[in-house]
Order: structure tokens, then sequence, then C-alpha cells
């Protein structure tokens, strides 16, 4: 792919021109998971060789922190029971969205003037009581599929991404083909940044005056819907501000 930044009329074409409306039906509230095929989950399970399992999931995010200003609720409540015996319940409040809970976005998350998911319009399906288009019920059975983890830290010999130098598409396009790894329809790309060592240093994450954030650059639209994957995973999320 061209090595050089989009311009916004490109962007917004990107946004138009290479959705997936439609591609599953007018009436499809799945997206890309539709490729994770009973075929597909096969074939990735074919991939496990040690069995070891790796969590993607931070650890849950209840203290507060300018990275974290909606911290996650938890109680506890110790109960008698009998004579001798008791047990344990609790409760949890969790405002998802943000950087510090790990958490999976819906087809009705986003939209803009074009509308959401398959065109929808937001006025018509999202109430104070839930989305009734696009929401993540339509991903009850799960995502299993084989998944891509694109390293751009070790790949640039720097601990983590920084806000000068943003993940680019064609940064991507290296790394995949550094790794010996060819994309294929219904992966899940999975782009680690470095956020938590970057954290460490910038610990101003998710409240910086200024809405700066590293992450990936729009140049990576191209990237990915060339690359047909189901689901991109991150641990840093677009690059802001972004230009456009």
């Amino acid at each position: 792919m061209e090595r050089r930044v989009p311009t916004k009329e490109e962007v917004l074409a990107y946004l138009k021109d290479d959705r997936n409306w439609g591609r599953w039906g007018d009436d499809d509230q799945v997206g890309a998971v539709n490729m994770v095929t009973p075929e597909k989950r096969a074939a990735a399970a074919k991939l496990v060789k040690t069995g070891r399992a790796v969590s993607l999931s931070r650890e849950f995010p209840k203290t507060p922190a300018p990275d974290n200003p909606n911290p996650a609720i938890h109680y506890m409540k110790r109960n008698v029971r009998g004579e001798s015996g008791g047990s344990a319940t609790d409760f949890y409040g969790i405002a998802y969205h943000g950087q510090a809970t790990t958490h999976l976005d819906a087809l009705c998350h986003v939209w803009d003037g074009n509308g959401m998911w398959n065109g929808r319009n937001a006025d018509d399906v999202i109430t104070f009581d839930g989305a009734i288009w696009g929401s993540v019920e339509h991903w009850k059975e799960g995502i299993i599929t084989r998944g891509v983890l694109l390293d751009v830290p070790k790949h640039r010999g720097q601990p983590f991404v920084t806000h000068e130098e943003p993940i680019h598409g064609w940064e991507l396009e290296d790394i995949a083909k550094a790794q010996g790894v060819a994309l294929e329809p219904g992966d899940a790309i999975v782009v680690y940044g470095g956020r938590d060592a970057w954290n460490q240093v910038n610990p101003i994450w998710g409240s910086d005056p200024q809405g700066r954030r590293p992450g990936l650059h729009a140049s990576c639209l191209k990237f990915l819907r060339e690359s047909d994957c189901c689901l991109l995973v991150w641990d840093m999320m677009d690059f802001q501000p972004n230009g456009y």
C-alpha cells in the first residue's frame, strides 16, 4: 500500500465507499463476524499447540485516577447461612467505554452522517432502554477465530508507541510480512502498542486537555479493510487528534 498520509477526502471516501453495508443483506446485524463460520472456527482450533491461555483483559479498574475518570464500582456483601455457614455476593457497576475497561464495541456504538450499521437512523434504534439494532447480543455465540498479533513496539525496537509516531497502515503491513503471516478473511487483528508502558510515563491517559493520545492513524483504515478482518483488538485506540 502507499506510504503516505491520506487526505481528508480520501478518508471520507473510505468510510463511504469501502464499507460492508449490504454485504450480508440489508437486515444483517452481525457484520464482519459473519466471516467466522464453523469452518473458520475449526481451522483456528487446529492452530493450538501448547494449550496456553492468555487473557487480553485488563484488571478491573476500581481505583480513580487521571487515566480512569469513571472507575468501576464493586460492592461485596457477606451473608449468614445457617448457624455456622455463610455466603458472599457482590455488585458490579461499569462504565465500559474509554481506555480503562476492556470491552467490545457493538455495531450500534457509533455512526456518522450516513447513519449507523447498514444505514439505520440512530434516532430510530437507540433508546434509553437499549439499542434495538446492531446490539452486542448478535454475537452471543462468541467470536472464535484466528488471531494475528502485530507487535508494533517490538518491530520498532521501542517500549511503546508515541503520539509523535502514530501507527500507520503500511507499518502494520510491514509487521505482518516480517512475521511471515498472511492475513485471511475473518481473522481478528490484534495490534499491540504498549499502552501500559506508555501510561507509566504519561499518566494523564484519557484526560489530556488537548485530547491527545497515541494509537492507530486513519491510514490504517485501508489496511484493515483490505485484510477483510472480522475484528480489531487493540490496547491503544485511534490516534488523536486525527486531523480529519
